[in-house]
């Protein structure tokens, strides 16, 4: 669907027209055109690459989808891809978007796919610095990567939270199948953010250096703060992949120990029953001669030396530790 059709000339907003009439506002000196598109049908695409020109591998890309975060040059259009990054409520879930930004000399279409949060916050940032929307459909290319980057910012904090209280729960209760669980999930969200932020690092390192796409020439040093951001940003999530291996790392060691202690209890329990069964083992031998086998208080006195044989194994096994 159509979300916002407008004009744009000197860095101000002229006004928003009906989409019929994009090509007449094309073409004419220090005015553009930036329209965006939210899950569109095929056809409306296809109307908005008659009205722009836009080359048709640059279409099928958009169409298909699921596309690898890149920056790609057709002629005098650039086509930007990048995902968005979305937690829900409470953090459970992380959903992975696509925007795909075609920029060119008189336009700007971004095309939303999966994706919840729109880019009205941009918009809106655009239209009240117009000094340097002057620079073009480029300045809106920047917005539109500076929105998504940031996003990555909130979501790599609230893995990190995420990982603190998982942690809390492992050295505070019992190692549990829930924790291993937990951080393999953790360890899911992870890798979707860095196949999110890496490529885009990539593609971003082509608009701000060397030979530059002339749509972009204007705002080279944004693009760098782009650039430095997703830097930041992928160092992050080494760091938290590294704090996650060892998180698995100490989890399953007090497993181990876990299990360890375990064994010490059960053995030490089996000590305990195997002093009384070791004895009457050997007074249900039924032979004739045997200690104290008519002395009326032999059975009292087997029950004692049982009893104290199990407190003397207890005391010895408690001050071990095993019980």
């Amino acid at each position: 669907m159509l979300v916002n059709c407008a004009v744009y000339e000197n860095g101000k907003k002229l006004g928003d027209i009906p989409k019929e009439e994009i090509h007449l506002n094309l073409g004419k000196p220090d005015r553009f055109v930036w329209v965006a598109l939210r899950d569109p049908a095929d056809s409306e695409l296809q109307e908005m690459q008659r009205e722009f020109g836009l080359h048709e591998l640059a279409v099928e890309d958009a169409l298909h989808g699921h596309q690898r975060p890149k920056v790609d040059e057709y002629g005098d259009c650039l086509l930007a891809v990048m995902h968005t990054l979305e937690l829900t409520e409470g953090n459970s879930e992380l959903f992975d978007g696509e925007v795909n930004v075609f920029v060119g000399r008189d336009y700007l279409l971004s095309v939303r796919k999966r994706t919840r949060v729109g880019f009205s916050i941009v918009r809106q940032r655009a239209e009240r610095e117009p000094h340097l929307l002057k620079e073009g459909p480029g300045y809106v290319l920047y917005l539109l990567l500076d929105a998504v980057v940031d996003s990555y910012f909130l979501v790599i904090d609230a893995l990190e939270n995420e990982l603190e209280r998982i942690e809390s729960r492992i050295f505070e209760g019992e190692p549990t199948r829930g924790n291993i669980e937990a951080l393999y999930d953790l360890k899911r969200k992870i890798m979707m953010v860095r196949h999110a932020s890496l490529p885009l690092q990539e593609a971003a390192g082509k608009l701000h250096g060397g030979r530059v796409p002339a749509v972009v020439t204007g705002v080279q040093e944004y693009l760098r703060d782009v650039y430095d951001h997703l830097t930041r940003i992928n160092q992050s999530i080494d760091s938290l992949r590294d704090m996650l291996t060892t998180a698995i790392t100490v989890n399953l060691s007090l497993v181990t120990v876990h299990e360890n202690d375990t064994m010490k209890k059960l053995a030490a329990c089996a000590a305990l029953v195997a002093v009384p069964t070791l004895i009457a083992g050997i007074y249900g031998m039924n032979f004739d001669v045997m200690p104290e086998l008519r002395w009326q208080y032999g059975y009292p006195a087997t029950l004692g030396v049982m009893a104290a044989v199990d407190l003397y194994v207890f005391y010895r096994f408690r001050r071990a530790g095993w019980l």
